[in-house]
């Protein structure tokens, strides 16, 4: 089944090759007199980009990313863009497959729960399995299959919203799963207003001994990290990521102050942890924490030398 995994995800990376600019690229207007059918068909046609094969890549596409690092990509797309001409004879197997495990041997008991949601702009979403009880960071794509093989691992006592970008279904996650939200007071809305725990303050909040929570304000004014400390993982949201290009902190998409994250990433120095799990963007493993510091030293001095 892995091997098929891989291949899928493989194939649809072939499949779909373009200059990075959307906007360039993106379908023509259509005339107002023309029918919902006639746009819903061309939005769903094959871009110019695709390359002839089995998988393709519709109009739809909002370049998130999720389709150039993981597989399967087909069920994760957040948009359903990605396409075949013919449906996979083993789809239904590969729907079982989630959650995936990040590394079965040095992350045991994290995993990527898939199922990317457009109303979190195609954000990832994590599972962690703990005796405490499980930890869902950010809000997958409600999906009851997904529901049902989050129960078999225990399901979620706490789903830890990283910031308002990446809240998804998380009321239907906490109907179905009767999990406690947890999101910074600064980030709620009359969306999340029924959130049950509101973080108030600077932080740092544990849960438990095992989990803290950090205050890393930029991207938005109340985004938050969590630190899994056995395994020395850092949750990031949409913080800090490493993207197709090196490290990143989006500016273009800071909906509050790019010094102020760029401050928060400087945070990061003091915090131990190995690996690093974004909302969007790559996951990272260092070799150890002073990896970990020296390329982030590398990063911060050279963003402060462009501002």
């Amino acid at each position: 089944m892995a091997a098929a995994t891989a291949s899928t995800s493989f194939h649809i990376r072939r499949s779909f090759q373009y200059n990075g600019n959307l906007q360039n690229s993106s379908p023509k207007r259509v005339k107002a007199f023309q029918s919902p059918t006639i746009i819903t068909a061309s939005l769903e046609a094959r871009r110019p980009q695709n390359v002839s094969g089995e998988f393709f890549v519709d109009h739809t596409c909002i370049d998130c990313d999720t389709c150039r690092w993981m597989a399967p990509a087909l069920l994760s797309c957040p948009t359903s863009s990605i396409h075949t001409e013919k449906p996979p004879h083993d789809i239904l197997e590969v729907q079982k497959t989630f959650p995936i495990p990040i590394d079965e041997h040095t992350l045991l008991g994290v995993y990527h729960c898939g199922y990317h949601s457009d109303k979190s702009f195609g954000a990832a979403s994590y599972l962690i399995v703990r005796a405490e009880g499980n930890i869902l960071v950010d809000s997958p794509r409600y999906t009851t299959k997904l529901e049902n093989n989050l129960k078999m691992l225990g399901g979620a006592r706490y789903m830890f919203l990283t910031h308002s970008d990446d809240v998804a279904d998380h009321e239907k996650w906490s109907n179905h799963l009767g999990c406690e939200r947890i999101l910074h007071l600064l980030e709620v809305d009359h969306s999340t207003a029924a959130v049950e725990i509101k973080l108030e303050g600077s932080g740092p909040w544990n849960l438990g001994d095992d989990v803290t929570l950090v205050h890393t304000p930029g991207h938005t004014e109340g985004s938050v990290c969590l630190l899994y400390k056995p395994h020395k993982v850092l949750f990031t949201g949409d913080h800090f990521a490493m993207g197709e290009l090196g490290w990143t902190i989006a500016e273009r998409y800071n909906k509050f102050s790019v010094p102020k994250q760029l401050s928060s990433v400087k945070l990061m120095l003091d915090l131990d942890f190995e690996w690093m799990l974004p909302g969007h963007g790559r996951r990272t493993k260092f070799r150890d924490v002073e990896d970990k510091n020296l390329s982030l030293r590398a990063f911060l001095e050279t963003k402060m030398q462009l501002l």
